[in-house]
């Protein structure tokens, strides 16, 4: 339960969850509805990293399917698989939860408010700290631990 007190988890449940639905997936003609317009500058900004987020996401799945289906076969059985559904998960994750994001941020511009943190750069981070080290495992079980 992320920032909501007992009681409004407890309405939430005997909510139709297209109530529920719609409080965590903004419609971004119902964000344009508060607060004051914001600089322009801002929202084509917040935008512009919504996107880039996006990319990211089309990318991290571009190479899960290529991890899959193209490399050859390396270190422990089962490495291109494990690897290829990481970035396929990461994927999958960042492309759900970018346009929420967009939403907080959005929401914070037009009420004047801080902006709330991005888990993206971290999430991301562990993912690549993960595959380098599946990675590094790989290479170093195929060469029986010589170095070549």
């Amino acid at each position: 339960m992320t920032g909501h007190t007992s009681a409004q988890a407890r309405s939430d449940d005997h909510q139709p969850w297209r109530l529920r639905r719609r409080r965590q997936w903004p419609n971004a003609t119902d964000i344009r509805r508060i607060g004051s317009e914001p600089d322009y500058r801002f929202t084509l900004a917040n935008e512009r990293t919504f996107l880039a987020w996006i990319r990211t996401a089309l990318a991290l799945l571009a190479g899960g399917i290529a991890v899959v289906q193209v490399v050859p076969d390396f270190g422990f059985p089962g490495s291109r698989r494990v690897l290829g559904i990481t970035l396929v998960v990461t994927s999958i994750v960042i492309s759900a939860t970018s346009y929420r994001h967009w939403a907080e941020v959005e929401r914070a511009l037009r009420l004047g408010q801080p902006l709330p943190p991005s888990p993206f750069p971290r999430l991301l981070g562990i993912v690549i700290t993960v595959v380098s080290l599946i990675v590094l495992a790989s290479l170093l079980y195929s060469s029986g631990g010589d170095a070549r």
